[in-house]
């Protein structure tokens, strides 16, 4: 998803008093680290980590186990190791020996998108115990989740934690708060249909309880609500019904209406679209790349492969310059409408991944015969150089409130 949902900025709100989540969809430049700052040799990505270590990190391991490929053990402990002993993870620990305090601001992406991860590896149910105990503490009221614990719900935190449940083998409508489930939450962040932006969701409701379409939280928001996550298989094949044939719609149907919208979004130009203020529209690669996956999860896939030939024919100048998360997103783009991700575009996104970290070990027993033979053939001397947005000094600084993931989270309309 998401990073919905996606590569991340995370969380900087302590900082700047603006709500962040993951992030970096957008952007096709960013500062890389600065040269104080040691880059752990476990870690994927060569920028500074601080708002997204543990973000991309997960998404770049799940990624690899995806398509076949077994993560360096090195880089499955630093994963590991960035855990606080109450089981949640923060976006970045430089000194991960020292015990987590007060001080430490661990958040709900970070710890939903490391479950996701290490649960897919396996071996780590201690790890994703602790976890998933964690985030069932800091879930609200309303069944959702908000990205700092206690903090109002949001459309993409509460659907990627959705994706870690899953990942555990928890039902999500299982897990409620004073009787409200997160397909609650989410039912209530999704827009009615009949009016401009109907069937989208919302990243959060403004100030007066109202909700504003945002591309980015729909891609979420449609995963979510079929309680998939980032690594999911297209849905069964149908026509996407207008919105609003229901009078009190269920998950599903939130669902199939956040998947109209985004076809409708994407109706006009094969990507999806964000913009800077002051700046022109560009293209959301990150966000796009989502919206594929979300259209497949959905049974959509026929309307998926617009978006996602352009993304094969034009994403790889984002995906070298945003880093490890990119390739990710594009990864589970790929696995969702059954494209191989060795052939992207002509692209080898997964040799491509592998060269933002620590050499990956060999092709594991998951992978097929023909991904053995493409692993092989990979190039790992072509180390690319890996730019990282952080943009959080620029989000203060324009007024855009906050960004959206390897997606930009801004409220926007599209």
């Amino acid at each position: 998803m998401f990073v919905r949902r996606t590569a991340a900025v995370l969380a900087a709100t302590a900082v700047i008093g603006a709500v962040v989540a993951p992030a970096a969809s957008a952007a096709d430049s960013s500062p890389s680290a600065s040269p104080s700052t040691a880059i752990p040799s476990g870690l994927y990505g060569s920028t500074d980590p601080t708002y997204d270590g543990v973000w991309r990190q997960s998404l770049a391991l799940l990624a690899q186990h995806t398509v076949g490929v077994r993560p360096a053990e090195k880089a499955v402990d630093w994963l590991t190791g960035q855990q606080c002993a109450n089981g949640a993870f923060a976006a970045y620990r430089a000194d991960a020996a020292a015990a987590c305090d007060a001080k430490t601001q661990v958040d709900t992406n970070s710890t939903a998108a490391a479950v996701q991860a290490l649960a897919a590896l396996g071996g780590h149910d201690d790890a994703t115990g602790r976890a998933v105990t964690w985030l069932k503490s800091a879930q609200n009221k309303d069944g959702g989740w908000g990205y700092m614990a206690g903090g109002p719900s949001d459309t993409n935190s509460t659907s990627v934690v959705i994706g870690a449940l899953k990942a555990v083998g928890k039902k999500p409508q299982d897990i409620s708060k004073d009787g409200k489930s997160p397909y609650d939450a989410l039912l209530k962040l999704s827009m009615p249909c009949g009016g401009e932006g109907g069937g989208a969701f919302a990243y959060q409701p403004g100030k007066k309880g109202e909700l504003a379409a945002n591309a980015d939280a729909t891609a979420a928001g449609v995963v979510g609500s079929l309680g998939k996550g980032f690594v999911a298989k297209a849905g069964l094949p149908y026509d996407l019904p207008q919105c609003g044939t229901t009078d009190s719609p269920a998950p599903r149907d939130a669902a199939a209406n956040g998947a109209g919208y985004l076809a409708k979004s994407l109706a006009k130009t094969p990507y999806l679209k964000s913009a800077l203020a002051g700046a022109e529209d560009q293209p959301d690669y990150g966000n796009t790349a989502d919206a594929v996956v979300a259209l497949a999860a959905d049974g959509a896939t026929s309307l998926a492969k617009a978006p996602l030939a352009w993304l094969e024919k034009n994403s790889a100048d984002w995906a070298a310059k945003s880093g490890p998360a990119a390739y990710a997103q594009l990864i589970f783009a790929a696995h969702a409408t059954g494209t191989d991700p060795r052939d992207f575009g002509g692209q080898d996104l997964v040799a491509q991944l592998g060269a933002t970290g620590p050499k990956p070990s060999a092709a594991g027993a998951s992978a097929t015969p023909s991904e053995k033979k493409n692993d092989e053939k990979k190039d790992d001397g072509n180390g690319l150089g890996v730019w990282w947005i952080i943009g959080v000094g620029l989000v203060a600084g324009i007024g855009i409130g906050f960004l959206i993931s390897g997606r930009n989270k801004k409220q926007q309309q599209l």
